[in-house]
């Protein structure tokens, strides 16, 4: 006996092998996003220990007291050659009490501080706070670092 086989009346097509499949034409930008996500958490990490202006050994102390709060605060910085720096920029001593009063703008009470090399006499410190006592300004803050203390 003989079986016969039904065939559909539809071509059939011829198997191919080693086809590739169809590639989609679309951007994966997954691996991106997780860079430049990467790259914002290690700027927002460190950002708030990048230092502004000059290079300062500050002196050691064995209690230094917290100074609270930055915000609003101006920093007055005097390096090892004598430079002024007010904030990150650097100062003439001739132009300084004009260059403070632009850093304080209308604040009514600022809270200016000092950063002196450790390697200053004290009376070069003493002059800028005169200074800064002449300006009109008044409570002038130090700032110095721990005794035993790594860093700048």
């Amino acid at each position: 006996m003989k079986s016969r086989r039904r065939r559909s009346k539809k071509k059939a097509r011829p198997m191919r092998l080693g086809e590739p499949a169809r590639m989609q034409a679309a951007i994966n930008i997954t691996p991106l996003v997780d860079v430049v996500l990467v790259l914002l958490i290690i700027f927002m990490v460190m950002a708030p220990q990048m230092r502004k202006g000059p290079d300062v050994n500050l002196p050691n102390t064995t209690k230094p007291n917290s100074q609270g709060d930055e915000r609003g605060r101006i920093l007055v910085s005097i390096d090892e050659a004598g430079g002024l720096w007010i904030n990150d920029q650097p100062v003439a001593a001739e132009h300084f009490d004009e260059t403070l009063r632009a850093a304080v703008g209308a604040e009514t009470n600022p809270k200016i501080v000092i950063r002196g090399d450790a390697k200053l006499n004290f009376r070069e410190v003493r002059e800028v706070m005169v200074a800064i006592e002449q300006t009109g300004f008044r409570g002038v803050g130090l700032i110095a670092k721990r005794a035993g203390a790594e860093g700048k």
